[in-house]
C-alpha cells in the first residue's frame, strides 16, 4: 500500500489540487471530426454507428440484468426458503447479500474503467455475474446462496455505472438524450417488474430459474460487447499507487450504511446495540474515506466532481428519484398484501402499470428533455410525480385497481422525466476526465436514496401505525353506543356462523378493524412523505444553471 499523499517519482498528481487533465474544457470531446472521442470508428475515421449502437445495446441488456436481480427474488422468498431449508431471518439475507457488495462496486467501477478500459471491465463483470447466477441457482444451503449472491452483486455491480459513462462519452450531444432515455427506462423498469417476473418464473418453473434466466442473455451480452464494445482504452499507469487504504474505508462505510438502513427500522434503530455501533462505524469510516479521497494523489473516487454545482444538484435529484422509485415500489405492494390480502399474482398485475407506463412515456420524456432546458423537465417531472403520489395520502381499504393505476401512471411519468433531465444536467458541465467517476456516484446516489427512502418509510409505517392505533382506541371506547351496536351486530353474525364464542370473536374482529384502519392511515402518511420529498427536490432543482442542452439547435431527424 502506498501511504504517502504525494505521488511517486514520475507520477502525475490527480487529486483535487492537481491541474486538470489535458482533455480540455468540459465539452472538448465533442470538438473533433466525429464529434466525440469514445465511439468506435471505421478505418477512414468516421464513426461506426452500427458498432456503437450494438455495443451500447448489449451493455444496456447487461445493466438490466444486474438491476433486475435486485428485486427478482422479492416475491419468491417463501419458495426459496423451503427449497434450501432456511429460517425466516436467514432468507432475508438473500436480498441484502446482493445489495451490500453491489453498492461498493458501483463507485469503484469508475476507477476500474479508467484503469482497464470499459470493455474489459464490463465483460469481466458480466461473465462473473453469469457464473455466480448459475452457482446461486444450484445452491443447496443458505450459506452457499449468501456467498454466491454476494459475489453476484459485487462482480455484476460494475455493469450498472459503466453504461452511464459510455452514454455520455460515446454519443454526441444530440443523440445523448436517446441513450439517457433508454437508461432511465431500465433504471425504473427493472426494479418494478422484478417481483412480477420472479413470481411467474417460480410458478411456471421453479425458484432456481430466477438465476438461470441470466445465462442466455448474459452470453449474448458477452458476444456483442466483445465484438462491438471497444469504446476506449485503459490507463495501466493508474495501477501504481492504488489506494487500498481508501478502498477499505469506502467498503466499510458503504456496507455499514447499507446494513443500518436495511435493518434499522425493524431493529428499533439505536435501541439495538448492533445498529448503534454500525452507525458509529459508518460515521467514522465515511469521514476518513472523504478525507482520504481529498488528500491522496490518486483517489478511487474523484470527489472534485462536487465542485460543479449542476452535478451536485443532479445528485440530489437522483437521490430523491431513488427514494420515489423504491418507495413507491415498496408501499403499494405492501398495502395490497397486508390490507387487501392480494396474492402475489394480483400484486404483480397491479404493479405492471408502472412498467407499461414507463415504456409508453419514455419517448415522450426524451423529446421533452431534448427540446427544452433540462431544468424544466426536472421541475415538471418532480411536480407531476408529487401530484401523482399525493392522492395516496387519502388511501382507503376500498381502493381498487384504477386508483392505483392512476397513481402509478403519474408517478412513473414524473420520475422518468425528472430522472432523464437530472442525468443530462449533472453530466452536462463536467470535464470529460471526470465522467466515469461521476457515473458511479450518480448510481450510488440513486441506490442510496432508495435505501434511505425504504428505511424512513419502514420506520414511519411502524411508528405511525402505533400512533394511529392509540388515537383510534382512545376515541372508540367499547362502552360507547356505536361500539356496542357494532359489537352486537358482529356477535349476531358470528353466532349465525356457528362460532363457539360469538362475543369474544366479535371483540377480536372489532380490534382487527381498528388495527386495519390504523394501518391504512399510516400508509397514507407514507404517501404524504413521498409527496413532500418530491416537492423539496423540485425546489432544489431550481438552483441549477443552464447546461449545453438548453442552447443546442434542433437535433437532426435521425437522432429521434
Amino acid at each position: 500500500m502506498t501511504s504517502a499523499a504525494a505521488p511517486p517519482a514520475g507520477g502525475a498528481p490527480s487529486g483535487p489540487s492537481a491541474p486538470a487533465a489535458t482533455a480540455g474544457p468540459p465539452n472538448a470531446q465533442f470538438g473533433d471530426a466525429g464529434g466525440f472521442s469514445d465511439a468506435p470508428r471505421k478505418a477512414n475515421g468516421e464513426v461506426d454507428w452500427l458498432s456503437l449502437y450494438l455495443g451500447f445495446f448489449a451493455m444496456v441488456v447487461g445493466q438490466f440484468m444486474a438491476m433486475l436481480d435486485i428485486q427478482i427474488v422479492a416475491s419468491s422468498l417463501p419458495q426459496i426458503q423451503a427449497g434450501i431449508s432456511a429460517s425466516a431471518d436467514e432468507v432475508s439475507w438473500i436480498q441484502s447479500a446482493y445489495l451490500i457488495p453491489e453498492i461498493v462496486m458501483i463507485p469503484l467501477s469508475g476507477y476500474l474503467s479508467r484503469l482497464w478500459g470499459t470493455q474489459r471491465v464490463f465483460m469481466v463483470s458480466c461473465a462473473g455475474f453469469v457464473v455466480m447466477s448459475v452457482l446461486t441457482g444450484l445452491s443447496s444451503s443458505i450459506d452457499e446462496m449468501i456467498v454466491t449472491r454476494a459475489l453476484q452483486g459485487f462482480i455484476g455491480g460494475a455493469m450498472i455505472p459503466t453504461v452511464f459513462a459510455i452514454a455520455f462519452t460515446a454519443f454526441p450531444m444530440e443523440r445523448r438524450v436517446t441513450a439517457t432515455t433508454i437508461m432511465g427506462l431500465i433504471v425504473t423498469l427493472a426494479p418494478t417488474i422484478g417481483p412480477t417476473l420472479g413470481g411467474h418464473l417460480t410458478e411456471l418453473l421453479s425458484w432456481r430459474w430466477l438465476f438461470f434466466i441470466n445465462i442466455v442473455p448474459g452470453i449474448l451480452v458477452l458476444v456483442l460487447v466483445g465484438r462491438y464494445g471497444n469504446f476506449d482504452r485503459g490507463d495501466p499507469s493508474l495501477a501504481k499507487g492504488f489506494d487500498w487504504f481508501g478502498l477499505a474505508f469506502m467498503a466499510t462505510f458503504l456496507m455499514s450504511l447499507e446494513v443500518v438502513l436495511a435493518d434499522g427500522a425493524k431493529d428499533n434503530w439505536f435501541a439495538d446495540d448492533r445498529i448503534l455501533w454500525l452507525s458509529v462505524v459508518t460515521g467514522i469510516s465515511g469521514v476518513v474515506f472523504v478525507w482520504r479521497q481529498l488528500t491522496y494523489w490518486q483517489p478511487i473516487m474523484q470527489l472534485r466532481v462536487f465542485a460543479d454545482r449542476n452535478f451536485t444538484i443532479g445528485i440530489l435529484i437522483n437521490f430523491a428519484n431513488g427514494a420515489t422509485i423504491f418507495g413507491g415500489t415498496f408501499l403499494i405492494p405492501l398495502f395490497l398484501g397486508r390490507v387487501q390480502q392480494f396474492s402475489s399474482a394480483q400484486v404483480g398485475t397491479t404493479m405492471l402499470v408502472s412498467g407499461v407506463t414507463m415504456m409508453m412515456v419514455a419517448p415522450i420524456a426524451g423529446r421533452v428533455v431534448r427540446r427544452y432546458d433540462p431544468r424544466i423537465s426536472m421541475v415538471a417531472g418532480l411536480l407531476i410525480a408529487s401530484a401523482g403520489v399525493w392522492p395516496g395520502h387519502a388511501i382507503t381499504k376500498d381502493w381498487g385497481f384504477w386508483n392505483f393505476a392512476a397513481l402509478q401512471a403519474m408517478r412513473s411519468f414524473g420520475v422518468m422525466l425528472a430522472m432523464i433531465g437530472s442525468q443530462m444536467l449533472a453530466m452536462s458541465t463536467l470535464a470529460p476526465q471526470l465522467i466515469k467517476s461521476a457515473s458511479g456516484i450518480i448510481n450510488l446516489a440513486r441506490n442510496t436514496g432508495g435505501a434511505v427512502g425504504l428505511a424512513v418509510l419502514s420506520s414511519a409505517l411502524a411508528s405511525n401505525t402505533a400512533e394511529h392505533m392509540n388515537d383510534l382506541t382512545s376515541r372508540v371506547s367499547y362502552a360507547s353506543g356505536q361500539a356496542q351496536q357494532m359489537l352486537a351486530g358482529l356477535a349476531q353474525r358470528m353466532a349465525g356462523m356457528g362460532v363457539p364464542d360469538p362475543a369474544g370473536a366479535a371483540r377480536k374482529a372489532f380490534d382487527f378493524m381498528i388495527a386495519q384502519d390504523a394501518q391504512v392511515l399510516a400508509f397514507g402518511d407514507g404517501f404524504a412523505m413521498l409527496t413532500a420529498g418530491c416537492l423539496a427536490a423540485a425546489c432544489v432543482s431550481l438552483l441549477a444553471r443552464p447546461g449545453p442542452m438548453a442552447m443546442m439547435p434542433p437535433p437532426p431527424k435521425d437522432a429521434h
